[in-house]
């Protein structure tokens, strides 16, 4: 468990609960939160497993490999480190030293032959190669073996996690937050949202980062079932953390908009057909907040190519031109087969900056006006200028008044006077990063 001082809240591993703790067959396991013996001085943040499946590893084999600690990035190049770089180190030493006494008898020597300094100059430029190409090739071994565990990863083989961000106020049932993060599919971490479950978390709000896998693991269709899972697991568990169940929000960003839309598109349909068993309900999605989302791949496809994440990595990922259609949530609830699932939806509401590069702001303008044309309730919120992180990562650093983040909580907030009282009260955030650095950073992120 780490606190919001914490900028990745990476949780302290813990042995397995006993076996009464583990429901049904054992394909869910809870890691309760340990709030009651935190210091009352800030917000809690808890991980929690949302499944294992039948055939994953073991949970002591899950508990070594989220024991291993990391080393620092100092203490890697001190000489204390010589024992665990291991021969090569040693190897590199002893030609240092070689090349030292070389180079003092060449010095102290008068009349030494051409030949001889010739031969001396080839053994160490050949030792410095063996040295250099015996590391790439190591290197290269150990790339190779990550990849190899990437791509024979079998989608049977997963565990799935989140990140609880707990408010330090615990006198009454708080509003809900589920996470999906972004990071164009292939990068996406529940980590990414710790700066938002810090600052909502703050507020009175809990936030729960809902994890999924990325590509080449798995694909949109993967994904998006992930994403449903980590939404069932709060609507059906909220309660059990502080969380009000008649207050629960989906909310994505980027990427993570698109799952978390497709995610509930997809539930309001079989909730509109017959016959269809659910483990949630979208009745109980009080609101959806998309941040910076792309809902309409076959109008996104050519200008992401243009923008680097090229066509035929972009249809891997979306399972192939066909699918294209299938996952574009704009799309899907025009089929004129699906539209009564429309009026099923919450209210909708997209926030987008007008200066987004990654995904242009008329997507989200777009599918809101698809949606209301429908019959359905959704609105977009343009910010002037903004960019694609603006939203999500430089105006939080920023610190101070938040104006995307207040327009969240006045949305979260709204008709429930004591809760927004309290949001209003919270402090505000401290800068994080000096101004010029996160201008440099806008200017050389890709996104």
């Amino acid at each position: 468990m780490t606190t919001s001082q914490s900028l990745l809240p990476i949780s302290t591993p813990r042995p397995p609960p006993p076996p009464a703790a583990l429901a049904g067959s054992g394909a869910t396991m809870l890691i309760r939160s340990e709030r009651d013996h935190m210091a009352a001085s800030a917000p809690a943040s808890t991980r929690i497993l949302i499944s294992q499946s039948s055939s994953s590893l073991d949970l002591e084999d899950d508990r070594r490999i989220e024991s291993v600690p990391f080393l620092s990035r100092t203490s890697s190049f001190t000489g204390s480190n010589d024992a665990a770089l291991g021969s090569s180190n040693a190897f590199f030493k002893k030609q240092r030293r070689r090349r030292v006494s070389s180079d003092s008898s060449l010095s102290s020597s008068s009349g030494g032959s051409r030949s001889s300094s010739f031969r001396q100059d080839v053994g160490r430029a050949a030792s410095e190669t063996y040295l250099v190409t015996r590391l790439a090739v190591k290197l290269l071994g150990y790339l190779g073996g990550i990849l190899l565990l990437l791509f024979q990863a079998s989608p049977e083989k997963y565990c799935l996690w989140l990140d609880l961000y707990l408010p330090k106020n615990n006198d009454g049932p708080k509003p809900v937050v589920a996470f999906i993060t972004g990071g164009a599919w292939i990068i996406g971490y529940k980590a990414w949202g710790s700066l938002l479950g810090q600052q909502l978390s703050e507020r009175g709000v809990i936030v729960a980062c809902i994890d999924y896998r990325n590509f080449p693991q798995a694909t949109i269709g993967d994904m998006v079932r992930d994403a449903s899972q980590g939404i069932s697991f709060m609507c059906n568990n909220a309660a059990e953390y502080g969380g009000d169940p008649n207050r629960i929000y989906l909310m994505g960003q980027s990427a993570g908009a698109h799952i978390a839309a497709c995610a509930l598109v997809e539930q309001a349909i079989k909730e509109a057909g017959k016959g269809q068993s659910v483990s949630w309900s979208v009745s109980q999605i009080k609101a959806y907040f998309g941040l910076s989302g792309g809902y309409n791949l076959l109008s996104l496809v050519d200008y992401f190519h243009s923008r680097g994440l090229y066509r035929s990595l972009f249809l891997s990922i979306m399972e192939g031109q066909e699918s294209l259609g299938k996952y574009s949530p704009e799309l899907v609830v025009q089929d004129p087969n699906v539209r009564n699932a429309v009026p099923l939806l919450p209210p909708i509401i997209l926030f987008h900056g007008t200066g987004d590069y990654s995904i242009p702001c008329d997507s989200s303008k777009k599918f809101v006006d698809v949606l209301n044309d429908l019959g359905g309730k959704a609105e977009s919120i343009m910010y002037e200028g903004k960019t694609h992180t603006d939203l999500f990562l430089q105006d939080p650093m920023r610190g101070g008044t938040d104006e995307m983040l207040e327009e969240l909580i006045s949305r979260i907030d709204y008709g429930n006077p004591e809760a927004f009282a309290e949001a209003a009260n919270a402090p505000r955030r401290k800068r994080l990063v000096p101004e010029f650095m996160l201008k440099l950073a806008g200017k050389v992120s890709p996104f």
